[in-house]
């Protein structure tokens, strides 16, 4: 995928994501949902990602220079570790409230709070289907799909809460719901980090043994010995 494809279709999902982010924040305020609450601190790490993302995209593409000799390739890979921090953070909080909350669970109106849901869960499947095919080229790219991915989790969380309140008057599902969205989110915020400590650290590329790459040159004639033998990842 072209660096410009990639930038057009990140512009359409930030697009998407920041009307919603401003309906959900509406929406946690009159409700004072958890769940509605961490969809929305979640919603915003996602407008930040993307918006990080975005700035990413506009780097890579710019040429070497004497100073730069890789450019702005490693841009991609620090966006994706904001982005995976932002994930943490959110996840963090959510499962701290989500347990306090157990104990004392405040009123929530479940009407208010499916209508809410299935807002953000409609703009997340747009925005999946915009970043889906492109989710391949980068870990940029990436990071910002498996934002949107996870938002769209925390939608289905805050839907299903809404259902059960609605009908039941259980308003510790609102709770339970967004430990459920920190239990998707936590996950998949210490891979994508473990993921981009690695490029920004030159640990050894995954898949390639140094150890066999020492042996093999060591079997070339003339060759006496190797010294100082590195192999690192500059983007993805």
């Amino acid at each position: 995928m072209s660096a410009t494809d990639s930038r057009k279709r990140l512009w359409i999902a930030f697009g998407i994501t920041f009307v919603v982010l401003i309906a959900q924040a509406v929406g946690a305020f009159l409700t004072g949902s958890l769940a509605l609450l961490t969809d929305t601190a979640h919603m915003l790490t996602d407008v930040s990602g993307l918006a990080m993302a975005l700035v990413a995209a506009t780097l890579i593409p710019r040429p070497t220079s004497s100073k730069r000799t890789w450019g702005f390739r490693r841009a991609e890979v620090i966006a994706a570790f904001a982005q995976a921090a932002l994930l943490l953070v959110v996840g963090i909080y959510s499962a701290i409230e989500g347990v306090r909350r157990l104990f004392d669970p405040p009123d929530v109106p479940g009407t208010e709070l499916l209508v809410f849901g299935v807002i953000g869960l409609a703009a997340n499947v747009v925005a999946i289907s915009v970043l889906a095919s492109g989710r391949g080229s980068s870990l940029n790219m990436r990071a910002a799909f498996l934002e949107v991915i996870n938002d769209a989790l925390g939608s289905v969380g805050v839907i299903v809460a809404g259902i059960v309140i609605a009908t039941t008057g259980f308003v510790r599902a609102d709770p339970i719901a967004g430990l459920v969205i920190a239990a998707l989110i936590l996950p998949r915020a210490v891979t994508l980090i473990r993921e981009s400590v690695g490029v920004l650290m030159e640990f050894t590329p995954a898949g390639l043994d140094l150890d066999d790459v020492r042996r093999h040159v060591l079997e070339l004639e003339h060759v006496i010995d190797v010294h100082d033998l590195h192999a690192s990842t500059v983007g993805t």
